[in-house]
């Protein structure tokens, strides 16, 4: 189930209240990787966030930084006691006088019985500290000759762990959770290891039996892990596949081609519908997740940022449209109203005694006409006439003149 980058920091929290910090480790990369699928929150929100998700991380680094400086610590004093112990076993066993033996043999079953109450040494030194204490453990009891009751008796209570060993490794087969299996396998050898050994005859058959029973779980453990890897392959390449459909989006975007708005939500379906897709891929191998994630939100950040822009710019555009219109209806009424206002000024002029400018006005536009077509008279019936058409077109601009100042004086008023 999805949750939430807040929910996820509680998780956390929860965690880091455990006393034993190495037990929670997959747990904490688990949610590492689940924070950062999460998408993103608002930006200043989702800022203090991831603030407080590092702030948690640096704690939980901090605590295994002491675990581990505490374990070296111990490690490296446990190593001190087991270096002791073989020395003790060293000397007993290259002991060969009988009655040395044969005191000695309490001591042996001390030493081991302590060193099974050791923890754990460096790993550098693990197999060397282990496989001598094999080895003096197998020459004292070579040299345990002189009572071989006791010295089988050794053998017979080895023989039974061990065998009690190679039933529990042979059981493990049929577990399916094969990486807990593993870690069961594991302990069986460090158990294994701490057990004395067998009769000589026995050894080889017996260490036979659970090499063959581990190798059949070494094996599934490899197949799993082989199995594991190829399916992140996949899960990566099907992420680097859905990038690259987001750069095909993105590309002309980016390069300014022209939009529309109902163009930009179908996009944003598509968006979209690759995000739901991203969500259902499972993880990459561990080393590309960060990286191929960054490329993936990078992709759908750009994408949102152009729409983004995009649209801030529509609404300018359709801002500076309306006020335009609201400026054009403005001057629109501004002229009615001055059409409107000349209008009622000419009724009251008329109401007045304009009416007498307007009959003036009458008169001179039929004066004009007929004196024009009396020069058209004129000037088709006789050529000698000419003193005559001049005065009457003289008449004619007067009388425009007249009729102009008339004209203005009712405009005026």
């Amino acid at each position: 189930m999805a949750s939430t980058k807040q929910e996820i920091i509680e998780e956390l929290k929860a965690l880091l209240q455990q006393e034993d910090v190495a037990a929670i480790k997959e747990q904490v990369d688990h949610l590492k990787t689940r924070f950062y699928s999460t998408a993103d929150e608002a930006e200043e929100a989702g800022a203090e966030v991831e603030e407080e998700f590092k702030a948690l991380l640096a704690q939980y680094k901090s605590k295994r930084a002491e675990v581990a400086a505490v374990q070296a610590k111990e490690e490296e004093a446990n190593l001190a006691r087991k270096e002791a112990i073989l020395a003790k076993m060293k000397e007993m066993a290259e002991d060969e006088n009988a009655d040395g033996v044969m005191a000695n043999l309490q001591k042996m079953r001390e030493l081991q019985a302590e060193w099974k109450t050791i923890g754990a040494v460096p790993a550098t030194k693990n197999q060397e500290i282990r496989k001598a204490y094999q080895q003096y453990q197998e020459q004292f009891y070579d040299l345990v000759k002189i009572n071989i009751e006791l010295r089988d008796l050794d053998f017979k209570k080895n023989l039974e762990l061990k065998t009690l060993l190679c039933e529990a490794a042979e059981k493990l087969q049929d577990n399916e959770n094969i990486v807990e299996a593993s870690r069961a396998l594991q302990n069986l050898h460090d158990e294994w290891a701490e057990i004395g050994p067998v009769a000589r005859e026995l050894r080889e058959d017996l260490w036979n039996r659970f090499k063959t029973a581990s190798t059949i779980i070494n094996k599934k453990h490899q197949a799993y892990f082989d199995e594991l890897h190829a399916k992140e392959q996949a899960n990566l390449e099907a992420k680097q596949a859905i990038i690259e459909q987001l750069k095909q989006i993105n590309e002309p975007l980016v390069n300014g081609e022209p939009m529309s708005a109902k163009q930009w939500e179908e996009l944003t379906e598509k968006i979209q519908g690759l995000q739901n897709e991203w969500r259902k891929i499972g993880f990459a191998p561990k080393k590309f997740n960060q990286s191929i994630y960054d490329s993936y939100r990078a992709e759908c950040d750009r994408f949102f940022a152009t729409k983004k822009e995009f649209f801030l710019e529509l609404r300018e555009r359709r801002k500076e449209r309306e006020q335009r219109h609201k400026e054009y209806l403005e001057r629109q009424k501004a002229r009615e109203e001055r059409q409107k206002a000349r209008e009622e000024q000419r009724q009251a002029f008329i109401a007045k005694g304009g009416d007498s400018l307007r009959r003036m006005h009458e008169r001179l536009k039929q004066e004009i006409q007929t004196a024009e077509n009396n020069i058209l008279f004129f000037t088709a019936k006789s050529k000698t006439a000419n003193k005559l058409v001049e005065g009457m077109q003289k008449k004619i601009e007067d009388l425009k003149a007249q009729l102009a100042d008339i004209e203005k004086k009712m405009n005026e008023e």
